[in-house]
């Protein structure tokens, strides 16, 4: 760790060798320390060491630009912008250590993946449940499709993670008594206030598509009734 003022005073040979190496020594360490130097100019690298951060003076020598964060722990590091903008029209293109590249992104605004995509809100996700009689609450955070075998009677009861935007399918299957129903939470919403009317028979499955359009509003479509 060191910094300078990058001014080599004039002085005797052995304080100026001195000097000389302590500025070499802020310039090998990137002016690090736990804070900024107190001297500083256009275009300066200067990694505070308390936090773990790098940065870059501005052109206008007025501030520092954060760069990025290092974990000293596992030797990897942590880019710090809100934007990344490619160099040229070839877009821009993250690779794995293997020099694979996985996503690819096209001047055009196309993204292509070159293996499966994972989201945290369960897109194409499918809850499959062989049990459900009582309150139900579906997680729409953790699946976008859910599969309900009807053991009794059910109402599916307000839910809190479900997303303005979110869609997709309820399939409901009658067990082998058949004859079960469900009842809806008020954020449940169906055309006129109708309801699900769902086939009794036993074993008989339905489909419900679903569409969040606010918070608290989930709509339901029509059931389409008695696959086979």
């Amino acid at each position: 760790m060191a910094q300078h003022d990058f001014n080599i005073a004039n002085q005797g040979f052995p304080a100026t060798r001195a000097d000389i190496n302590n500025a070499f020594q802020a310039i090998a360490s990137n002016s690090s320390g736990t804070s900024a130097p107190s001297t500083t100019f256009a275009n300066q690298w200067f990694y505070n060491t308390t936090t773990n951060k790098l940065f870059i003076r501005n052109e206008a020598n007025s501030a520092f630009i954060e760069v990025a964060t290092l974990d000293q722990t596992n030797n990897e590091w942590q880019i710090t912008t809100g934007t990344i903008s490619a160099k040229d029209s070839d877009g821009l293109v993250i690779k794995t250590d293997d020099g694979t590249s996985r996503i690819i992104m096209a001047d055009s605004g196309d993204v292509d993946f070159t293996n499966t995509v994972t989201a945290a809100r369960g897109i194409g996700d499918t809850l499959t449940d062989t049990s459900n009689t009582g309150s139900i609450t579906l997680d729409f955070s953790a699946q976008q499709n859910f599969v309900l075998t009807l053991t009794g009677n059910i109402t599916l009861a307000n839910p809190s993670t479900e997303a303005v935007g979110q869609s997709g399918m309820i399939a409901l299957i009658q067990d082998g008594t058949g004859g079960r129903t469900v009842s809806l939470g008020g954020d449940y919403e169906t055309a006129g206030g109708s309801g699900l009317t769902l086939t009794a028979t036993a074993g008989a499955t339905d489909l419900v598509p679903y569409f969040v359009v606010a918070s608290n509003r989930i709509l339901l479509g029509a059931p389409q009734l008695a696959f086979s």
